[in-house]
């Protein structure tokens, strides 16, 4: 009860922000509850891609830490490419055009993110060296928060999608 109680105040307090900042903030607040990175991002846009808040969660837990840990592709960016298919992503494996559309817009997503942060593997944003790490999750503690990007490149990615999306809105408007 408590977990469906805090989600919905998490989703009602979105409703009421600007789009932008918003979603940025939400992604932010919910990285630092625990959620990783990956969730993070997804879950601040699970009302608009049609997902309830457990089956995003869930769906996005894999992500994280540059995939389970491994460092690879930042979960923000990932999330961020979650919420680019659930709202754009083309479903016809025949759809050329659509697929190109896509892996277009995904990499112009990537390259904004890129821009604002120099890279989009999760072991160049923190400084780390190369190969996976312990699949053992930190402990998010007060240092954990100070020493690591992550809060940020949440936000970041949050407020990249929410800007494209405002776009293709402003897009179809024409």
């Amino acid at each position: 009860m408590e977990k469906e109680k805090r989600q919905a105040e998490l989703i009602g307090a979105k409703s009421h922000q600007n789009l932008n900042t918003g979603h940025s903030k939400l992604a932010k607040d919910l990285f630092r509850q625990g959620y990783n990175c990956s969730q993070a991002v997804l879950l601040a846009f699970s009302d608009e891609c049609g997902l309830d808040f457990e089956t995003a969660a869930r769906f996005s837990s894999s992500f994280g830490a540059g995939m389970g840990r491994l460092r690879e592709v930042c979960g923000a960016v990932t999330g961020m490419f979650m919420v680019a298919g659930l709202l754009y992503g083309y479903s016809d494996p025949q759809d050329q055009s659509g697929k190109t559309a896509h892996y277009q817009r995904i990499q112009e997503l990537a390259k904004q993110f890129e821009d604002k942060n120099q890279s989009i593997i999760c072991r160049e944003l923190l400084g780390l060296g190369a190969g996976k790490d312990s699949p053992v999750p930190e402990q998010r503690t007060a240092a954990y928060y100070q020493n690591r990007p992550c809060e940020a490149l949440v936000g970041n990615a949050a407020a990249i999608m929410a800007a494209y999306i405002e776009g293709q809105k402003l897009h179809q408007q024409k």
